[in-house]
C-alpha cells in the first residue's frame, strides 16, 4: 500500500501530476484544491496517497493532509461515490468544509460539488454523519508540500485513523470530548461543534463549549 510520496514534480496536468521518486515516476491524481496548492514543476512535494487497484486499472490519488485522505477513503466507501466524485467534493469544499457539512447534515452543500446529485448527497450525509467527529478531532495535520526533502523517499504505509493524532489536543477535540463527557451523542456533538466553530472561528475551548451547549439546549 503506497501511503505517502515525497519526490520532485516532473510535470503538472489539469487533474494529475507526475512525481519522480528516486527515478521512478508516479502518476498521482488530485482534486482542484490540491492541484492549486502544489508547487510548480521541478520542485519537491509530499503527498499522502491512496492506491486504488482493480482488475483493469491502478490509480494513485494524492492529498496534502491526512484528514483530506481519510475523508476521501470514507466518501468512496459510500455506495455510488467513486474516486472522481470524492475529488469533486473535496475540491469544492475542502476537508474542513466536508467535515462541517456532514456534521450539520447539510446535504445541499455537498450537492454543490460537480456531478453530485441530491440522492447521493443525502446518502453521504446519512452514512458518514457519525464518522465526522473523529476527523473533526484530528484537525488539519498539514504536510508541507513545498519544503524540499533531504533525501527523496517513498514511505509505504497503510494509515488507519482511530483517534486524534495531533501532538496536543486541539480546541475542537477538547470541545468534542467535553460534550461527550456530558452525555451527548457523537453526531449531535459534532453538529453543535461545527456550528459553534463557524460562529466563533477564533473562540477558545470554553467559549466553544458554551456556544455548543446553547445549540444543544432543548428549544421551547
Amino acid at each position: 500500500m503506497i501511503g505517502k510520496l515525497t519526490g520532485r514534480i516532473e510535470y503538472r496536468a489539469l487533474d494529475h501530476i507526475l512525481v519522480d521518486v528516486r527515478g521512478v515516476g508516479y502518476l498521482v491524481y488530485c482534486s482542484e484544491r490540491t492541484m492549486a496548492a502544489l508547487p510548480r514543476a521541478g520542485q519537491v512535494c509530499t503527498l499522502f496517497t491512496d492506491l486504488v487497484v482493480r482488475e483493469d486499472l491502478m490509480q494513485l490519488f494524492g492529498f496534502i493532509t491526512l484528514v483530506e485522505k481519510e475523508w476521501h477513503r470514507l466518501l468512496t466507501s459510500v455506495q455510488g461515490v467513486g474516486a472522481k466524485a470524492s475529488l469533486a467534493i473535496l475540491g469544492t469544499l475542502g476537508a474542513d468544509g466536508v467535515s462541517r457539512a456532514i456534521a450539520l447534515g447539510d446535504w445541499n452543500t455537498v450537492k454543490a460539488a460537480k456531478g453530485i446529485g441530491p440522492k447521493i448527497a443525502q446518502r453521504i450525509v446519512l452514512d458518514l454523519k457519525d464518522k465526522a467527529p473523529i476527523l473533526m478531532a484530528m484537525g488539519e495535520t498539514n504536510a508541507n508540500v513545498s519544503e524540499p526533502a533531504s533525501d527523496c523517499e517513498i514511505i509505504e504505509t497503510l494509515v488507519e485513523i482511530e483517534a486524534p493524532t495531533r501532538s496536543g489536543p486541539s480546541t475542537t477535540a477538547d470541545t468534542l470530548s467535553a460534550l461527550s463527557n456530558l452525555g451527548y451523542g457523537p453526531a449531535d456533538a459534532a453538529a453543535a461543534v461545527a456550528q459553534a466553530t463557524f460562529d466563533l472561528p477564533k473562540g477558545e475551548t470554553s467559549e466553544l463549549i458554551r456556544a455548543a451547549l446553547q445549540l444543544l439546549a432543548p428549544k421551547g
